[in-house]
């Protein structure tokens, strides 16, 4: 299967929650690769890269997040594929 790639913000209540912790864990689980960061503004950043069906459901759990976020949009964008093969958190 091709590998496809999106690069995604969430915004809403997602810092300070372990929403980059929860997310690393899920992706792992998922077989997901790419990474996730905060940014300034308050949002969080992802790269989710890998099959369509691991892309989807990492991006349903975008949406629903750790307990303790509120998670009030998701904006994802295609790009392309980039050479990687882990997920990692960065700062």
């Amino acid at each position: 299967m091709a590998l496809i790639c999106k690069r995604c913000l969430v915004d809403g209540r997602v810092q300070g929650v372990f929403y980059r912790a929860t997310a690393h864990r899920k992706a792992l689980d998922i077989g997901v690769n790419g990474w996730v960061r905060n940014l300034p503004d308050g949002r969080v950043e992802a790269l989710l890269q890998g099959e369509s069906t691991q892309v989807e459901q990492m991006l349903d759990w975008l949406w629903q997040g750790p307990s303790n976020s509120h998670v009030t949009s998701v904006q994802c964008y295609d790009e392309q594929p980039v050479s990687t093969d882990s997920f990692i958190v960065t700062r």
